[in-house]
């Protein structure tokens, strides 16, 4: 027995600190709000301020019709006749002030969504390269975006009702306690029974709303889908299937859609009746408290009203519920975001890398991307300034990976990387990024013009550096034959243009930044001969004078290379130049050469 009373008193200590946590929880996130509301503190404090005449003034209608009600209606008096002009009267000022009120929560509100989405953009594009590989584009614009809009949308409105809603609530109070304290107490019953099934709820639907979260982020992610991957869709025929893949999820959708309303659903009709039953009783025992003369039937009618004009915004709560526990989650989603620091920082002391003169290292490298499943394993490597490094081996056997870690798109687990003999990590992002450019195999374009696209590479390039990289990336001819030239549209992620143009403008752009590290990372593979050959001569123009990093899987990028360095596996097996390499008897180069490389070349 004194077990199970024991467990019993655990128990109902659990649930009271876990009530506890979850408003201090709430409490902290409305705190954290504070400093996108600070700077439009006035504006919001005024439109609070205005909650009290405008809860206030509802109770003095009710309050009017006692004397209204007493003196004309049953006294057949007009002594009280201005009453009804008194009530437009106080229904115009009432009006008035919630038109302005809701003009500043407007207006304070998206003030602050935008604030924090400019906070939440920023915060993506500190993001670490692995936070993308991760993360669905659904997600990332649901979690960054449509967040940050729930939790904007009903903040200030929330507590602009429950403010309106409090003062409004204690001065019908007020004037049901003047009209008749016995008629209150029975009313004030009746209300804390109705308030009851709200007790329980939050924590029965906080589980269904986050995964309505998820479900949204990837709806979001299928119409993403479509839209960048249209082509293959058609060229497959997987209209049916993206189909059928949506559709599941808008069914997994409505499933926690009627989850939640299962749950909450039966809020409101239980209240309703519990209040129904409250303004009966009501009715019931003021019809004998007027017959033994407590109250006036004026009072009565004021009492009634009031106590409607109460219970009319708690009836309406049970469908509310569900949108302000949305706004909670959101605001919670919302600053785990804002509050979470990205893997790949600068150190407190971090030093500006100026240029680069003697070259890159590395040393006892080891890296993973998840868990112990090792990619890259004991590297040793030293890239020389002004020479020429190709990066060759079977398909996911570590190349990309290599050369990633340079800009630090990743951080490695051991061992060092060093420039000139800093380590990587001891030198600034940005510095370090300025002394590198990259042409992947697939290059990123803006939506814009040609002209914004390039000046990426330096974004105060005069006319005649612009001009010379364009010829030296072989794209003269190309931006001539454009009606508008530098300033013709490219389309979204330069959906107007070829593989090979696309290429070109990428190359470009690493002429204007004319960073001495170059890393070519399989620039031309996803191009036809023809493209090739041009992309390659724009190529050629890029590394003349740098230090060069190339993967590539054709003989042509990499024959004239000074140093090819063979991978697999995670591991370097065989170091040397082109004639080296294919005469080494059994050497894993001299495989790919017969079995990869000529049969590309021959193609």
């Amino acid at each position: 027995m004194l077990n199970y009373s024991k467990r019993l008193f655990d128990n109902s200590m659990i649930k009271v600190i876990k009530k506890k946590i979850i408003n201090t929880v709430m409490y902290k996130n409305y705190r954290k709000m504070w400093k996108f509301i600070k700077p439009y503190k006035w504006a919001a404090i005024i439109s609070l301020i205005m909650s009290v005449p405008i809860g206030a003034l509802e109770a003095g209608v009710a309050y009017l019709l006692k004397p209204f009600m007493d003196t004309v209606l049953v006294e057949k008096s007009v002594s009280a006749s201005y009453i009804p002009i008194v009530i437009i009267g106080i229904t115009i000022i009432q009006s008035i002030l919630m038109f302005v009120s809701t003009f500043l929560n407007a207006y304070v509100g998206e003030k602050i969504s935008i604030n924090i989405k400019s906070q939440m953009f920023k915060k993506l594009l500190n993001r670490e390269q692995a936070f993308f590989d991760n993360s669905s584009s659904g997600d990332i614009i649901f979690n960054f975006n449509n967040n940050v809009d729930n939790a904007c949308s009903g903040l200030l409105q929330n507590i602009k009702t429950f403010s309106v809603r409090l003062c409004s609530s204690i001065a019908l109070i007020v004037v049901l306690f003047v009209n008749s304290w016995r008629l209150s107490i029975l009313a004030l019953i009746a209300l804390f029974l109705a308030m009851v099934p709200l007790t329980n709820v939050r924590k029965k639907i906080t589980e269904a709303t986050k995964g309505i979260f998820a479900s949204r982020g990837l709806i979001l992610t299928h119409f993403n889908q479509v839209f960048h991957g249209n082509k293959i869709i058609q060229t497959y025929n997987l209209k049916k299937s993206t189909q059928k893949d949506f559709e599941k999820t808008l069914n997994d959708f409505f499933k926690l859609k009627i989850k939640i309303t299962k749950r909450t659903g039966a809020i409101s009709p239980v209240m309703n009746i519990l209040v129904a039953c409250g303004i009966a009783g009501v009715i019931w025992y003021g019809g004998s408290l007027i017959e033994q003369g407590h109250i006036t039937p004026g009072s009565f009618v004021s009492f009634t009203v009031s106590l409607m004009m109460l219970y009319t915004p708690i009836k309406k709560i049970g469908k509310l519920f569900g949108s302000v526990q949305l706004s909670f989650i959101a605001m919670e989603r919302m600053f785990k975001i804002l509050e979470q620091k990205s893997a790949i920082n600068d150190s407190s002391d971090a030093k500006v890398l100026k240029t680069v003169n003697q070259g890159i290292e590395f040393k006892d490298v080891n890296f993973r991307y998840v868990g112990n499943r090792p990619v890259l394993k004991n590297i040793n490597l030293k890239i020389d300034m002004g020479k020429t490094f190709a990066f060759v081996g079977n398909s996911g056997g570590g190349k990309s990976t290599l050369v990633n870690l340079i800009p630090r798109f990743y951080d490695i687990q051991e061992g060092s990387i060093t420039i000139d003999g800093n380590d990587i990590r001891d030198l600034t992002m940005n510095s370090l990024r300025d002394n590198i450019s990259v042409v992947f195999q697939n290059n990123f374009l803006f939506s814009g013009t040609l002209r914004k696209n390039l000046l990426v590479g330096k974004p105060k390039a005069t006319e005649a550096e612009l001009m010379h990289a364009i010829k030296s990336a072989c794209l003269e001819d190309f931006v001539t034959s454009l009606p508008k030239g530098l300033d013709t549209q490219i389309g979204e992620m330069g959906s107007l243009l070829s593989g090979g143009q696309k290429q070109r403008i990428a190359i470009a752009r690493a002429f204007l930044k004319d960073a001495p590290i170059v890393i070519l990372d399989e620039a031309t593979s996803a191009l036809d001969n023809k493209s090739e050959k041009v992309v390659q001569q724009a190529i050629e123009n890029l590394i003349k004078n740098k230090t060069v990093l190339i993967i590539a899987h054709r003989l042509s990028t990499i024959r004239h290379a000074d140093k090819i360095i063979v991978i697999d596996n995670g591991e370097i097996v065989e170091k040397g130049n082109h004639n080296y390499l294919i005469n080494k008897e059994n050497g894993v180069y001299r495989s790919l050469y017969k079995t990869h490389f000529v049969d590309n070349n021959n193609k």
